[in-house]
């Protein structure tokens, strides 16, 4: 069973405003900004439908979810329903998920930082796609990742 990380950066209202609320307009009518999605996911407590615009990785056949800022909203209602949807546009792909053990993360964390490092980095403490393998392992435990199925 994966590790159960607390760690939790929240997003401003700037940042919501300025950034995820467009993204997710984008990828809700067609437009996917280098592979972004709309993670669609049921609430825990309300079962009602909650989305946040994600960065979905491929990587050596699979598909992962890492959670930069660590344990958000998204990352405990997805352990909770244990899947949920990727949307863009009218394209609906339903997934389940499995959270990785620290021990795993360190190659899935690797290539999310050479995808997406521009823009997520800030969250990682000073850890880049050029950084070793031990301080890839050192972060590991504040962002949960979620290979996903469906």
């Amino acid at each position: 069973m994966a590790q159960r990380s607390e760690h939790h950066m929240k997003t401003s209202r700037l940042e919501t405003a300025l950034f995820h609320r467009p993204i997710a307009w984008l990828a809700a009518h067609g437009i996917s900004l280098n592979g972004k999605a709309v993670l669609a996911v049921r609430g825990r407590t309300s079962g009602q439908w909650r989305t946040v615009p994600v960065n979905p990785l491929n990587l050596d056949g699979e598909r992962y979810l890492v959670a930069p800022r660590g344990a958000t909203q998204w990352v405990r209602n997805l352990r909770a329903a244990g899947g949920g949807e990727l949307r863009v546009g009218k394209r609906i792909d339903p997934f389940t998920a499995v959270e990785l053990a620290d021990a795993d993360k360190p190659a899935v964390l690797h290539a999310y930082l050479k995808r997406w490092g521009w823009e997520v980095g800030r969250f990682f403490d000073g850890v880049t796609a050029t950084s070793p393998e031990s301080e890839l392992r050192r972060v590991a435990p504040r962002h949960p990742v979620f290979r996903i199925t469906g």
